[in-house]
């Protein structure tokens, strides 16, 4: 592995995938989320929000659309940092202006670099197949593709292996994913996908579509029989503080899912909502939740939790 590279991620599932195909010595910078493994944290972080994220859902989607209507992104770089540490690889993302440094902001940085400019990933992952494809995209600009081919085919093994399970069974739960509390919003991008694979069926969102605003009585309308809440960017904690401004909505408690105990609360943070290697944890979180009587992973309590 020589010689040996300089790479700033500035997205954690960035970081998480160089980290999976067993490069992390070559990362010398990060994004202020980029947390995992724990040992990413020694490095510096290149960037920092332009917002508050202290408060409710509500008060951050306000203060996130503030941002957004006035400027390239939500997020700061730091373009002296960035000079200081000399990448020669940096890898952003393009999918989401709320989830991370936006291209434009980077490309903006780095145009002010005097001398040789480091060469920009930009990863757009908006379905399984596109995770796939990034993972691989990372490892060859890395030049080191056959990492690449090896850690998707063993992530798609475990995929498949769920998938079979799944095929098989009769019962296959209609499932609201909420991304979002206030205001509400359903999960889409490579939600979906995950929820078939996982045994189930979901009410909102489209395969690789954006996740979409949801109405009260949309929800209650079609009275999914499993809800699961796993707002983008929040710990289970963080979303058991907002489970009351599900509940206090009048139908919340004549929901099938409520009536029945089956509202969860899942680590959007931390799996759901990052497109690298933890893809997969999350689909063997979301089919033990939705199948508890076929798949026993060990997630609950720690990538999900029963709510009520």
């Amino acid at each position: 592995m020589e010689p040996k590279r300089r790479v700033i991620t500035l997205l954690p599932s960035a970081t998480e995938i160089v980290c999976a195909l067993g490069l992390e010595e070559w990362l010398v910078g990060r994004s202020h989320e980029c947390d995992f493994p724990e040992s990413v944290r020694r490095m510096p972080a290149c960037t920092a929000p332009k917002f508050d994220a202290a408060g409710t859902s509500g008060e951050i989607d306000e203060r996130v659309r503030d941002v957004v209507a006035r400027e390239l992104s939500v997020y700061e770089v730091d373009a002296r940092m960035l000079r200081d540490l000399d990448p020669d690889l940096i890898i952003t993302q393009s999918q989401c202006e709320v989830c991370a440094v936006s291209l434009e902001e980077v490309e903006r940085v780095i145009g002010e670099f005097v001398g040789s400019r480091p060469c920009v990933l930009s990863l757009n992952p908006r379905t399984l197949a596109d995770i796939w494809e990034d993972i691989q995209r990372c490892a060859d600009a890395l030049d080191e593709p056959q990492r690449g081919f090896d850690l998707v085919a063993e992530l798609w093994r475990r995929v498949d292996e769920v998938r079979r399970a799944t095929k098989t069974l009769a019962d296959r739960p209609k499932v609201a994913c909420v991304e979002w509390i206030e205001p509400l919003m359903a999960a889409g991008n490579w939600m979906p996908e995950l929820i078939a694979l996982a045994g189930g069926e979901s009410l909102f969102g489209g395969p690789g579509s954006h996740s979409p605003r949801i109405e009260w009585q949309a929800l209650i309308e079609q009275d999914p029989d499993v809800v699961m809440i796993a707002p983008c960017g929040f710990s289970i904690a963080r979303s058991l503080e907002e489970i009351h401004l599900l509940s206090a909505h009048s139908g919340w408690s004549g929901l099938r899912a409520v009536r029945e105990g089956r509202v969860y609360i899942a680590d959007g943070n931390q799996y759901f909502n990052r497109p690298g290697p933890r893809i997969v944890d999350s689909l063997e979180i979301l089919a033990e939740m939705l199948h508890p009587q076929s798949f026993s992973f060990g997630w609950q309590g720690r990538g999900f939790c029963r709510v009520g």
